[in-house]
């Protein structure tokens, strides 16, 4: 892997500093040298995309296939630098950096099949006397410039999930990936470059958090996407003025286990749906319910295998823990784990800290008040609990400012249907935990989990705009 990285301003790889240091998340030490956005660069960004609005608008749409399929093409050769520099820049585990570079090439797979599939529909006038000399038609047309401001816990994917779908559109774009892991977005800006994509219209461009303010104030910006926390996310939406916003944010995901489940396979993904990436995900699950009569069973068999879980080198092939992304953050999740404890909570495995690594953690009796159940933890902890009555679950599972995804285990088919109708969040999973994603489904959530969808068709859908074209016939003499 390269020490050192441009970024990318109007497609071109420009590298006038050397300002920000990427660490390798496990050992702490330096990974990297990236290029450093100002804001007068970022200011330029925004302006050579306003100026390719046209071209892009005018690309056909072979052509927006032909850039995202070789894309596609190029991801699966850079396949192994891809997972490195994921494990490295992220303390990601090997294995889950692989599948995340799988989910990349998905992505931008589905986007290009979705470029050549941008339809708009014949539409009826005649529903009147008055109309009758009337008919119409509609079709989406590009919104224009897109802004996108992207997380550090997916750096490959969540990026992909805004850029794939902006060039499917035609909008172009300029992008502030995460000062902790910026590689992966300029390494797809790199195989961007390689494109026929119009002079200016794309941008990827590392700036401090302070520096970041063009990227959702500017006029010339039509959409803003974000994925993050909530309250950056809430203030970000109140700043961004008269221009469209998508928020992706965060949650404290539930998983109810219903009496009639199969107990193994529930623990069996329950230790994937918590753990997965060290818990750094907003779908993973916090909050697991499970019915008083396979309680005891649930939580010893999920106990035992939490306990067998390794931590330690993300580089390792055996290790399913990595670092969380800084001291700092494993410092909060061990505080609120403290706090737990002295509020009576009891820890049934883990819950002890090493710099940025906490072990897989589970806790049973915490109160419902407590910062792990109200708020999202992001990272390798999850509470328990359990319910008499699958009622009260859901209702449970409401009772939470979030909104983004909750997993249901059980065979009643009424049930399943009862919790898609009932549950107050973007999506329902049966028989699986929450943490579950395809990348072409409609993804996102409702409360302080945000607004809009992602999923490349429905990321489309936003990137666009309605136009209606209106025919009067006029009538034979």
């Amino acid at each position: 892997m390269k020490t050192t990285w441009p970024y990318y301003l109007g497609g071109q790889a420009q590298a006038p500093n050397s300002d920000l240091v990427v660490y390798d998340k496990y050992s702490g030490k330096e990974a990297a040298k990236v290029a450093l956005a100002s804001r007068e660069t970022i200011a330029e960004g925004i302006r050579l995309a306003h100026e390719a609005r046209d071209e892009m608008r005018q690309m056909p749409a072979y052509e927006r296939q032909a850039v995202l399929a070789h894309c596609v093409k190029r991801f699966e050769e850079r396949r192994d630098e891809l997972a490195e520099s994921l494990c490295i820049e992220a303390g990601k585990p090997i294995r889950d950096s692989r599948g995340e570079v799988t989910r990349l090439i998905d992505t931008f797979r589905i986007a290009s099949e979705e470029a050549t599939r941008i339809y708009g529909e014949v539409m009826p006038l005649d529903i009147t006397e008055r109309t009758l000399a009337y008919s119409g038609m509609w079709k989406r047309v590009p919104v224009g410039v897109c802004s996108f401001i992207t997380p550090f816990n997916f750096p490959l994917n969540l990026v992909a999930h805004k850029i794939a779908p902006a060039i499917a559109a035609g909008c172009p774009f300029v992008v502030k990936p995460a000062s902790l892991t910026p590689l992966g977005a300029l390494i797809i800006g790199e195989v961007l470059s390689e494109t026929r994509l119009p002079k200016g219209a794309f941008s990827i461009l590392p700036c401090p958090r302070e520096g970041a303010e063009l990227f959702t104030t500017d006029p010339r910006i039509n959409l803003l996407s974000f994925t993050g926390s909530a309250d950056v996310g809430w203030d970000l939406k109140a700043r961004a003025g008269k221009k469209k916003v998508v928020l992706e944010l965060g949650g404290n995901a539930a998983a109810i286990v219903d009496e009639d489940a199969d107990v193994n396979d529930a623990v069996e993904r329950m230790v994937i749906g918590a753990f997965y990436q060290s818990g750094q995900s907003c779908i993973s699950v916090q909050r697991i319910l499970v019915h008083a009569r396979v309680y005891d069973a649930f939580r010893d068999k999920l106990v035992a295998a939490t306990a067998k879980l390794l931590t330690g080198d993300p580089k390792d092939e055996k290790t399913f823990i990595g670092p969380m992304i800084s001291s700092k953050e494993a410092e909060r999740l061990s505080r609120w784990i403290d706090d737990a404890i002295e509020r009576k909570a009891r820890v049934l495995v883990g819950g002890k800290r090493d710099g940025a690594m906490i072990e897989a953690t589970l806790l049973a009796n915490v109160p419902k008040d407590c910062d792990l159940v109200t708020k999202e933890a992001f990272g390798p902890v999850a509470v328990l609990s359990s319910f008499q009555n699958f009622d009260d679950a859901l209702r449970e599972v409401n009772d939470s400012d979030f909104g983004l995804q909750a997993g249901i285990f059980t065979r009643d088919i009424y049930k399943a249907h009862r919790a898609w109708d009932v549950l107050e969040v973007g999506g329902v999973v049966i028989g699986d935990v929450p943490s579950f994603r395809v990348d072409h489904m409609p993804y996102g959530g409702v409360k302080e989990s945000g607004l809009g969808r992602e999923g490349v068709r429905w990321a489309i859908e936003d990137m666009t705009e309605t136009r209606m074209l209106v025919l009067r016939t006029k009538a034979s003499a």
